[in-house]
């Protein structure tokens, strides 16, 4: 895939054709991938205090020291309970996108946010470490939704020449997320022994942003089209987004995948495995899901404080050198010797590996899952693709402390593999998608999905089947 530039260019298709679009992209993402990458890195800054309140309240109920396993045992669930939130989001974030609209469902998911947002802040008055718990489970299941509707609205907004340049807002609002919380996380701010509740809590600000200015954004012209049959309030959102003299050619474009899909209702996430015409569609959204998350990126930013301690970097000077993670984006911190310069050397090594992940897959695989399944499939490819994803975060969540514990500077060495494989995945299967229709992009995995050799009465016969099927269920 290929990004263009967003508001500048030699020609008009380089443009945003509408200060709309841009606002609405801001708008979606502040209470979207901006909250994920703010909840991803705010938990890294009050490992210490929140260790010092665990053992606290242990010794509080139950008279006597907590087990330093056991301590580690509940700072893994307190951090990795976020993904299985997020697991459950995804979950039921495309059947919100489908019943409420792309903006109904984000709308919708801010109550979470602001409930997880209470809980996290009276855990430590109340001397209560469960409400934590339960608080990072809530703001997991906010982020998960927010991961899988967010990429479908502004998929679906976005003129083809832009769909990929658009995505980058994703990626700008999840980094920028992240850098926001490293910095407010600063002990000079709210990263204090004092101040660490209130650090958590402040993840309802982006959900009251969001529900401040979402709503004077239009709902995704194709939701209302193709899922709700609204011509005309179609008109209107692009007439708003891409101006009245240019609205028209993204009409008809979804106007001929409306055609196409002929009366086709959403899919259930169980249908696509059983549908050959997406076979190797889900199948690279799997790999790509599972991928970004088995890079090791997350691992970064949940146990920053861990990886910079093993490495040999003082404790004073740990927040400011995980402030520096924020600021780039993905290659790997592979060794730490007896050298005084070495340390320095892994942290370099640390900020060219997230610099090269927001350079790739940070920025490109939700998008991606937007561009390879039309309308009637794509809620059920992002719960799919998001279930995985939170599965391979929550793993690695659980799993990364012991692996720091027991391989020391080694520990990305794990990940090594897995990013090769994955890389040589994506060069050998995905085609280019730049500036192709939804449409055109699903004809080029018909010979993946069909076999090389397919003769073309034979992918004729299987797209009749399947007109026939939905002509039998919609005249019952």
């Amino acid at each position: 895939m290929e990004y263009q530039p967003l508001l500048r260019g030699s020609s008009t298709h380089s443009k945003f054709p509408s200060w709309t679009l841009f606002l609405a992209v801001c708008a979606v993402g502040i209470g979207g991938t901006f909250q994920y990458g703010y909840n991803v890195s705010i938990i890294n800054a009050p490992t210490q205090h929140i260790h010092r309140f665990l053992n606290e309240t242990w010794t509080s109920r139950y008279h006597k020291e907590l087990n330093p396993d056991l301590l580690t045992f509940l700072w893994s669930v307190i951090a990795s309970i976020f993904s299985l939130g997020g697991l459950c989001g995804a979950l039921i974030g495309g059947s919100m996108a489908i019943q409420l609209g792309r903006k109904g469902a984000l709308l919708m998911n801010n109550v979470i946010a602001i409930l997880a947002s209470i809980l996290m802040g009276i855990s430590f008055p109340t001397g209560l470490f469960e409400l934590l718990i339960a608080g990072r489970f809530l703001i997991g299941i906010n982020s998960g939704i927010g991961l899988c509707v967010q990429p479908q609205y502004i998929g679906e907004v976005a003129p083809k020449h832009l769909r990929g340049g658009m995505a980058m807002g994703s990626s700008i609002f999840l980094t920028g997320g992240i850098l926001t919380g490293q910095i407010i996380g600063l002990r000079e701010l709210l990263g204090g022994e004092t101040y660490w509740p209130l650090l958590l809590s402040s993840s309802c600000f982006p959900a009251f942003a969001q529900l401040l200015f979402l709503p004077w954004f239009p709902e995704s012209p194709r939701y209302l089209l193709i899922d709700r049959g609204d011509e005309l309030s179609c008109a209107k959102a692009l007439k708003r987004f891409h101006g009245s003299s240019e609205y028209r050619r993204e009409m008809e474009d979804i106007q001929r995948e409306c055609f196409a899909l002929d009366g086709e209702k959403p899919k259930k996430p169980w249908q696509l495995f059983t549908d050959r015409g997406v076979r190797w569609q889900l199948i690279t959204v799997i790999v790509m899901t599972m991928g970004q998350q088995l890079s090791g990126i997350n691992a970064i930013y949940f146990y920053a404080t861990y990886i910079f301690e093993q490495a040999g970097i003082s404790a004073e000077k740990i927040p400011y050198v995980t402030l520096g993670t924020g600021a780039c984006e993905c290659l790997t911190a592979l060794t730490c010797e007896l050298y005084s310069w070495m340390p320095y050397l892994s942290m370099t090594s640390l900020f060219a590996f997230i610099l090269s992940f927001g350079l790739g897959p940070g920025g490109i695989t939700n998008t991606l899952t937007a561009e390879l399944f039309i309308q009637s499939s794509r809620p059920a490819a992002y719960m799919i693709g998001g279930a995985m994803s939170w599965i391979s975060f929550f793993t690695i969540g659980m799993l990364f402390p012991f692996i720091v514990n027991g391989l020391k500077h080694y520990c990305f060495l794990v990940f090594l593999l897995e990013c090769s494989l994955v890389a040589t995945f994506l060069f050998l299967v995905i085609p280019e998608t730049k500036n192709k229709s939804f449409l055109e992009i699903k004809k080029e995995f018909h010979k993946l999905n069909f076999g090389r050799n397919t003769k073309k009465k034979e992918t004729e016969l299987y797209e009749r089947r399947q007109l026939h099927d939905e002509f039998q269920k919609n005249s019952v």
